[in-house]
């Protein structure tokens, strides 16, 4: 019986160890090495892209080099497919990803969520000679939508939003088809060819709706409702409930003393940062 609970007693020591050590694992490699990789877009104005000079530049880009600023650290980017910066299991790859996710439940199996940095509403795009006017006209149309994102998730009917107080998703739009692009401006760049010539409508955030139409192309949107609204957080991978804590934290403090309501009306032209 003693040799027993002596092995069961050195097993425990042993788990307690390895716990010790894994724990904290990317807070001290980040703080160590005085830098951090962060894991975002390169495609999608104006949350991230890259500009004439070939830098990362956007809403995310700001957030990020402002929580870098925070820690005292250095930051770079990366800019992994969509799937792999929402799959987790990292492996050590980036330190934290600023990318406007969305927190789901089927994310929130794989990957923590530091916390809520905006909100983002999703609008009805057509082109601007479209004839449609309300929501009821899409029914049966065909519908545009980012791969692997809320959008294609809404308009398949599976969206399942993971935070407190968010109201539950009202489905209105029974299209005919639905069409999946790989990157978050190709979409528009298939409405834009005309009304009904590849698509009659994209499902995207206001915030990449209007810098397309900011930046000409030929679209309006759907005014008076809106698809869904979403919040936006900042995910790490489920390693180190220590380092997303503390991520948290600074996000925090960003809402509180308005840095991040200055950040999203300097790219959004207006205040997303509550909901």
């Amino acid at each position: 019986m003693k040799t027993i609970l002596r092995r069961i007693a050195i097993s425990a020591a042993v788990l307690a160890l390895a716990s010790a050590a894994h724990a904290g694992e990317t807070l001290d490699r980040v703080m160590g090495k005085k830098a951090m990789v962060v894991a975002t877009n390169s495609g999608w104005p104006p949350q991230s892209y890259l500009d004439d000079s070939n830098e990362m530049v956007g809403f995310d880009i700001d957030v990020s080099r402002e929580l870098a600023k925070r820690l005292g650290v250095t930051v770079s980017f990366e800019t992994p497919d969509w799937a792999t910066l929402t799959g987790g299991r990292w492996s050590g790859r980036y330190d934290v990803g600023v990318g406007s996710v969305t927190p789901t439940k089927a994310r929130a199996n794989v990957i923590d969520f530091a916390g809520v940095y905006y909100y983002s509403p999703y609008v009805y795009v057509v082109h601007k000679d479209s004839d449609m006017k309300g929501v009821a006209d899409l029914n049966g149309k065909v519908i545009g939508v980012e791969t692997a994102t809320t959008s294609e998730d809404f308009i398949n009917r599976k969206l399942e939003i993971d935070a407190p107080g968010i109201p539950p998703i009202e489905y209105k739009v029974e299209p005919g088809e639905v069409r999946t692009f790989a990157d978050s401006m190709l979409p528009f760049d298939d409405l834009r060819l005309g009304a009904g010539v590849r698509l009659d409508a994209v499902i995207a955030p206001e915030q990449t709706a209007k810098n397309a139409i900011k930046n000409g192309y030929p679209l309006r949107i759907i005014e008076g409702e809106y698809a869904f609204r979403e919040p936006l957080v900042v995910i790490a991978e489920k390693t180190d409930p220590e380092w997303t804590k503390k991520i948290g934290g600074l996000i925090a403090d960003m809402k509180k003393d308005g840095t991040l309501g200055t950040l999203t009306t300097k790219w959004y032209g207006k205040d997303y940062s509550t909901d």
